[in-house]
């Protein structure tokens, strides 16, 4: 069985975050040596269907940027979305990206100037943000989808049953503020 071996490896986040992006602790982050944030945008950064960020995203988001370099990566295919938020943030983005192909991440770490080992890779899906991540050999921070009061949506299902796949792949599914180094899984 190494092709599951190798695909639960893939799909385990180096951390379940306990809440929404801005539930990440950055000094922590720091502390472990990454420099760079890759953020998903669609239920990441901003509910579905919204285009003004919860407040407490725009505060995350200037407590991060004085230290970390930050890059937008969306699937999402809608120019105007992804512009009308990279715009409110002031941040370099990609969009349409195909995660988890790597093609798009190479870009984004190319443009933070970072290398894989410095840079986290945030977001709300299993199959697309944490598998991209970890193909690249970066952390992968798996956030819970975000509500357009900033809190975690409770409308999560997709989230949940990916949840509830990774505990059937004896994969761990524990949240935890003290997040793991880059290599330790």
């Amino acid at each position: 069985m190494p092709f599951l071996h190798k695909a639960t490896q893939w799909l385990q986040p180096s951390c379940i975050v306990a809440g929404p992006v801005t539930a990440i602790d950055p000094q922590t982050l720091w502390g472990k040596g990454i420099r760079g944030l890759v953020l998903d945008v669609d239920r990441t950064l901003t509910p579905r269907r919204q285009l003004v960020l919860p407040e407490t995203v725009r505060s995350w988001i200037e407590q991060v940027r004085p230290r970390f370099k930050l890059h937008l990566l969306s699937n999402n295919p809608s120019r105007k979305r992804i512009l009308w938020v990279a715009r409110q943030l002031d941040l370099p983005y990609c969009l349409a990206a195909r995660k988890p192909s790597r093609r798009s991440l190479r870009q984004a770490l190319k443009t933070i100037n970072l290398p894989p080992s410095q840079v986290a890779m945030v977001g709300d899906r299993l199959f697309t943000d944490v598998l991209a991540g970890n193909r690249m050999g970066m952390m992968s921070l798996l956030v819970k989808p975000i509500a357009p009061d900033g809190q975690p949506s409770r409308q999560d299902r997709l989230y949940r049953m990916e949840l509830r796949l990774l505990r059937a792949l004896g994969c761990s599914t524990a949240t935890g503020s003290d997040l793991p180094g880059p290599t330790d899984g």
